[in-house]
């Protein structure tokens, strides 16, 4: 067993949470009980994921999209209310780090999906926040679009959105996971090959074809699936925790 303060404090530093300007929170965004036991990792604090910790007794939960985002009404009513009172009254403890977790060079998103997708990161470019997000790589040799895409899919499970850049093949590669389709220029002035990230608007389209880059949007929520689960085993390990990861399926 973990004490919560314990256990707040080496997140807090493995992830160097500090130093980062972020949309929401990182940290405890609601405190339960004291002794941590049984931790529940998972992509969002969604209902479905709490309704599964209550069921299984969890004392934490530990994800990447928390609660109190910037912009968002503060108010206590309605789906607020019950995730809330829902942690509440279990005595639950939510965790959630947002880009610690991305940036992480061992247990983060970007680098846990190198590894699923067999890149060797090579660097990072800035997306024009405090730390560069963005992460750089090559892939052993250099394959074909379409090798390059079924590799994606048979990695996450689930078919991505592509955008041809032209007909050269993928070597050179930069990824950067969730919503991060806006750092596609950024990407290009690296000279990849290719970009991949969570999501896609309609400008990226445009700006793939147009600056000779290929494009895949990846799901928002499969390339974010991998750093909770680094970060929860990691936990287990080192303060002799319970783990259990419960995949909350999201199409996006």
């Amino acid at each position: 067993m973990a004490e919560r303060a314990t256990l707040l404090d080496h997140i807090d530093e493995l992830l160097q949470a500090g130093q980062f300007q972020d949309y929401a929170p990182n940290g405890l965004q609601v405190e339960g009980r004291s002794g941590i036991q049984r931790l529940m990792t998972g992509v969002t604090a969604s209902q479905a994921l709490l309704d599964e910790a209550v069921a299984w007794r969890a004392d934490a939960v530990l994800v990447h999209h928390g609660y109190f985002w910037k912009g968002e009404d503060p108010r206590v009513r309605g789906m607020k209310a019950r995730r809330l009172r829902t942690l509440l009254e279990a005595g639950i403890n939510l965790f959630a780090y947002h880009l610690p977790l991305d940036a992480h060079p061992e247990l983060g998103n970007n680098a846990q999906l190198a590894r699923r997708l067999g890149l060797e990161v090579s660097g990072s470019f800035g997306t024009g926040t405090a730390l560069d997000l963005g992460y750089l790589g090559q892939l052993p040799e250099p394959e074909p679009l379409h090798a390059f895409v079924r590799r994606v899919a048979e990695a996450l499970g689930r078919e991505p959105q592509v955008v041809d850049g032209g007909g050269h093949p993928v070597f050179r590669v930069a990824w950067c996971t969730g919503a991060a389709q806006g750092f596609i220029d950024a990407a290009a002035d690296q000279g990849v090959d290719l970009y991949l990230s969570g999501e896609i608007s309609e400008p990226t389209v445009h700006v793939a074809r147009e600056r000779g880059l290929h494009y895949l949007a990846a799901g928002h929520h499969a390339t974010e699936r991998y750093g909770v689960q680094a970060l929860g085993a990691h936990l287990a390990q080192r303060f002799d925790l319970m783990h259990r990861f419960v995949d909350v399926d999201s199409p996006a």
